[in-house]
């Protein structure tokens, strides 16, 4: 069962980060580069990244990617 949740998790975490990169590349991330397999620190860095440099939508997506890697959002 830990295993399939941390699959789903990974999942989850590589689908918001692709997101990241789709929606907001050039508006937010244009200083980094996808990884082939992200993990949760690849999607906290980017997290970190949406909420300097993006719009309120960017902000709301840091937030989701926050809360799939387990950390509080404020």
């Amino acid at each position: 069962m830990c295993g399939a949740m941390n699959q789903d998790k990974h999942r989850e975490i590589e689908r918001l980060y692709r997101r990241a990169f789709a929606e907001y590349g050039a508006l937010a991330l244009w200083s980094s580069r996808p990884v082939p397999n992200p993990n949760a620190a690849d999607a906290l860095a980017i997290a970190r990244s949406l909420r300097f440099e993006g719009d309120l939508g960017a902000r709301r997506l840091a937030e989701q990617i926050e809360s799939v890697c387990g950390l509080a959002t404020h």
